[in-house]
C-alpha cells in the first residue's frame, strides 16, 4: 500500500507542472494588452506607485480604455487586476519572461501587445502611468486594430476545408477499453 502512495505522490509532482498553464498570457491574446510587472516583493516602489495610481478613477478609466490587465508577480506570489493566481500559473508566468523572480534586484516592467509582441518599459525605479500610457499609443496602428476573433469566425474557420484542396480523413472510431484488473496485495 505504501509503495502505491509513494508511486503517486511522485507521479503527481513530476506530472503537476505539465498540467499547468504554459502560457499564462495566452488568454488575453487578441483581446487585451498584458501589462506584467515582476518585482522583487511587495514593497517594490514601482509596484506601490502603480498600484497607487490606479486607485485613482481618472487613471483606472484610462487603463481601461487602453484595454491594459495587469500582471503584478511580487517575490513567489502572482496577481492578475488583484486576483491571486495559482502558484504554477505565476511560475508559468515568470517563465514565460525567461526571467527568474529569486534572482532579480530591479523591476522588470513589460508591456505586452494584443499580437503577443512584448515591450520593455525602462524606468528609474518607479514608473509612471503616464510612461505607460505613452508606450500603448505608440504601438503601431495595426495593433491597435486587432479585435478578438468572435465565436462564429471561430467556427468556421475550424469547419473550413484545408487550403491545398484535400479533404481530411475521418478518424477512426477507438476501440473500446477492457475492464480494468483487479489489484493484487
Amino acid at each position: 500500500m505504501r509503495v502505491r502512495s509513494l508511486t503517486l505522490a511522485i507521479l503527481l509532482a513530476v506530472a503537476g507542472p505539465v498540467f499547468a498553464d504554459e502560457k499564462p498570457l495566452e488568454q488575453d491574446l487578441y483581446k487585451a494588452r498584458p501589462l506584467v510587472i515582476i518585482a522583487p516583493s511587495t514593497a517594490d516602489p514601482t509596484l506601490r506607485g502603480l498600484n497607487k495610481a490606479l486607485e485613482d478613477p481618472a487613471t483606472k478609466k484610462a487603463f481601461d480604455d487602453r484595454n491594459l490587465v495587469l500582471y503584478s508577480v511580487a517575490g513567489m506570489i502572482g496577481k492578475r487586476d488583484d486576483k491571486f493566481l495559482e502558484q504554477q500559473t505565476t511560475m508559468a508566468l515568470i517563465r514565460e519572461f525567461k526571467f527568474s523572480a529569486k534572482d532579480t534586484v530591479a523591476t522588470l516592467v513589460v508591456l505586452v501587445g494584443k499580437d503577443g509582441t512584448q515591450k520593455i518599459i525602462e524606468h528609474t525605479g518607479t514608473v509612471e502611468p503616464k510612461t505607460i500610457f505613452d508606450a500603448v499609443d505608440a504601438l503601431p496602428a495595426a495593433e491597435k486594430a486587432i479585435v478578438a476573433p468572435t465565436v462564429a469566425e471561430q467556427k468556421q474557420a475550424a469547419s473550413a476545408p484545408p487550403k491545398d484542396g484535400k479533404q481530411a480523413k475521418p478518424a477512426k472510431p477507438a476501440k473500446p477499453l477492457s475492464p480494468p484488473k483487479p489489484l493484487e496485495d
